[in-house]
């Protein structure tokens, strides 16, 4: 089955799989926002709201995807609020016409205000808690952050397409290579732990109750600054300012190494290098021209190209530190 079936995936196909596995199915089905896999919303006999996810074949092998579902659940025991998927009959990765799939209970809330220095300083005790239980083990099958991947492979995805026109070739590619070299240099972590992975906004939803995370899909090995520099924004001394508060609450209840500030911009690098290798990969999937029309577009290369240079200039910067607050 290719990268791009998931035009096999019907609505029929969904709900008998689901059906199959003993979960009813009274509503539609609610498409939400992902791209990488398809996710949908559906509602029971008795209205208890349900998310399911179909896993995009051939990304994540059978035993990666099960430690994944592995580590929700042992967060769960750890009385962590993360969203874990149902387990049924001892098995929570189900099957159904060669495709994987899992169901959640449906958990709403308000987006993180990552300009709230309160939140900020609850999520960095949840961030805490979290690695203080991730630290435990290792993972044996997920993989771990890593350059070769991020940079030199997602270098080459991009190279072997036909998204840039010929003139931009040339400039493109020389400054990502100088990105590339500095930030590959940087990046020499110590120590690698399990990890959320992708710490952004829109994993993280907010109630009254606080914060709680709906998405481990990207979880890997890798240090722990990783789950904290993506809620960082704004100029430099807001930043500090900002990860002043979050290893305020996060030393609560793990200790932070101050070493790994200085891997913040090429774990940056690596994000937005391999965001347009992911967006190059996935574009034979419908999905992505109808959500991402601005992607092969000379704009949008010709930005792509300002945004490295910029880059390469803030690599060469100190790396942020707490004594400059």
């Amino acid at each position: 089955m290719s990268d791009f079936s998931f035009k096999e995936l019907t609505p029929e196909t969904i709900i008998d799989g689901l059906e199959e596995h003993g979960f009813s199915v009274a509503s539609g089905l609610l498409a939400l926002n992902s791209y990488e896999n398809r996710v949908y919303q559906f509602h029971d006999d008795d209205r208890v709201k349900f998310v399911t996810k179909y896993y995009r074949p051939n990304r994540w092998s059978l035993e990666q995807i099960q430690e994944e579902h592995d580590f929700a659940l042992e967060l769960q025991d750890a009385e962590l609020p993360l969203v874990a998927p149902i387990v049924k009959d001892g098995q929570s990765i189900f099957s159904h016409k060669g495709f994987y799939f899992a169901v959640f209970p449906c958990r709403g809330g308000r987006i993180f205000e990552v300009d709230n220095l309160d939140q900020l300083e609850w999520m960095g005790r949840f961030i805490g808690r979290i690695h203080a239980v991730s630290s435990t083990t290792d993972f044996k099958t997920r993989p771990e952050i890593n350059t070769q991947e991020f940079l030199f492979q997602a270098k080459e995805i991009i190279k072997d397409s036909s998204m840039l026109s010929s003139g931009l070739e040339k400039p493109f590619f020389t400054i990502l290579d100088q990105v590339i070299d500095i930030a590959d240099n940087q990046y020499k972590p110590k120590k690698l732990i399990r990890l959320h992975g992708d710490c952004h906004a829109g994993n993280i939803l907010w109630t009254d109750a606080g914060p709680h995370f709906v998405d481990l899909d990207d979880c890997r090995s890798g240090p722990a600054i990783q789950d904290l520099w993506m809620m960082l924004s704004g100029d430099r001394q807001e930043r500090l300012l900002q990860l002043d508060t979050l290893l305020m609450g996060y030393e609560e209840f793990f200790s932070f190494e101050l070493s790994e500030l200085s891997l913040i911009e090429s774990l940056r690098t690596m994000r937005l290098v391999n965001y347009m290798a992911w967006l190059t990969k996935r574009w034979e999937d419908p999905a992505f021209p109808r959500n991402f029309p601005w992607f092969n577009t000379e704009k949008y290369w010709e930005q792509q190209i300002l945004m490295l240079k910029e880059q390469f200039a803030i690599l060469n910067e100190p790396s942020l530190t707490l004594s400059g607050l």
